[in-house]
């Protein structure tokens, strides 16, 4: 594993947005030390955590503060900060399978022409039967078919992107507190290919799909959806969940 201390150039940057995650990112951070891939730094981009997020990261991270409001920044802040030619997005709840990036990193080495990849992201808790189909279904079937429609939806815990690409549309809208990520999506099918790869797992907390019950969850990224295409805005009503 590269820290973004070594002066060498990595071939991949990982970003992730962190705010009082002392509970979680432990795992990532221990996940990211085992992956069979070893060319790779990590940039925790810490929202002013009152824990020891920052502390943590530090062992193994280059931590850089931003207090701007929502993950879209968070994650424009660390792909500004990034060496890699290519940016891994995950989020501090998240443990990526082992050999996450070296499934990222062979996708863009063996086809040119993919601008974004993406793969199953799971719950890391053991749920219910509703929310971890309803992830299945979310991250799997449904992101798969929008890949092939030629509309992508990546989830923002789980894709990594050229960096070359994620320059050139401009990186996350900051102006959009959620829906960021499928935002991003749109613009990026615009310039090359978006691809899915199952290999490219990683499992992250349910727990505001446990907090908010299924139903809920649902209704809340549906009525994001229609305010996004239809009223050109999104929600901005995303309480953190600790």
């Amino acid at each position: 594993m590269v820290i973004a201390m070594n002066g060498s150039r990595p071939a991949l940057s990982v970003i992730i947005p962190a705010l009082n995650e002392e509970k979680y990112i432990p795992v990532t951070l221990a996940a990211l030390s085992e992956q069979t891939f070893k060319d790779f730094e990590i940039i925790v981009v810490d929202g002013n955590s009152q824990d020891k997020t920052r502390e943590i990261a530090k062992r193994c991270a280059k931590v850089v503060i931003e207090e701007g409001r929502g993950a879209g920044i968070a994650r424009n802040t660390g792909a500004r900060y990034a060496r890699g030619d290519l940016l891994v997005f995950l989020d501090a709840d998240t443990k990526p399978s082992k050999n996450l990036l070296r499934t990222y990193y062979n996708v863009f080495k063996n086809d040119p022409t993919v601008v974004a990849a993406t793969g199953p992201i799971l719950p890391i808790e053991k749920t219910n039967k509703k929310i971890h189909l309803g992830y299945k279904f979310v991250t799997i079937v449904f992101v798969k078919a929008t890949i092939l429609m030629g509309r992508a939806a990546l989830v923002g815990s789980n894709f990594a992107v050229r960096a070359k690409a994620f320059k050139e549309i401009g990186g996350f809208d900051p102006t959009l507190i959620t829906y960021e990520d499928w935002d991003l999506s749109a613009r990026l099918d615009k310039v090359g290919k978006i691809v899915y790869k199952k290999k490219a797992s990683v499992r992250t907390s349910a727990r505001r799909a446990m907090a908010w019950g299924v139903w809920f969850y649902f209704r809340y990224h549906m009525v994001n959806m229609f305010m996004y295409h239809v009223l050109k805005r999104s929600r901005e009503d995303y309480e953190p969940i600790r």
